[in-house]
C-alpha cells in the first residue's frame, strides 16, 4: 500500500471512530440528520464537523481531509464550490421524485 493509500485508510478509520464517539456521547445524533453543504444529501448528524460557516457529513470530511492533506484544497470553500454540480443534481433528482410522488 502506498502513502496516499494508507493515509486514506488511516482517515477513514479516524472518520469511523468520530461517529462512534459522536454516538456515545449524544445517542440522538445517530437519528438526528442534516443536509450537508458539500455533497447535498442528508446524513446523520454523528461523525459530522463544522468548518466554520459549513457543516459537511462524514463522508466529505474525509474526502476534506485527505485533500488538505495532499494540498489538493487551501480552504474548504473550494471543496464546496468544486461539488456544486453534485448537489445541484441532487436537489434535481429530489424534485423529480416529489413530483412523482405528488401525482401517484
Amino acid at each position: 500500500m502506498n502513502d496516499k493509500e494508507e493515509t486514506i485508510k488511516e482517515m477513514q478509520e479516524i472518520a469511523r471512530q468520530m461517529v462512534i464517539d459522536d454516538i456515545e456521547e449524544n445517542p440522538d445524533s445517530e437519528n438526528e440528520g442534516f443536509d450537508c453543504d458539500c455533497c447535498g444529501q442528508y446524513k446523520m448528524l454523528a461523525g459530522s464537523v463544522r468548518y466554520g460557516e459549513y457543516r459537511l457529513c462524514n463522508d466529505c470530511v474525509v474526502i476534506a481531509e485527505v485533500s488538505f492533506k495532499f494540498n489538493k484544497i487551501k480552504d474548504i470553500k473550494e471543496l464546496i464550490d468544486a461539488n456544486e454540480d453534485n448537489r445541484l443534481s441532487g436537489m434535481c433528482e429530489f424534485i423529480k421524485q416529489e413530483e412523482a410522488r405528488e401525482n401517484n
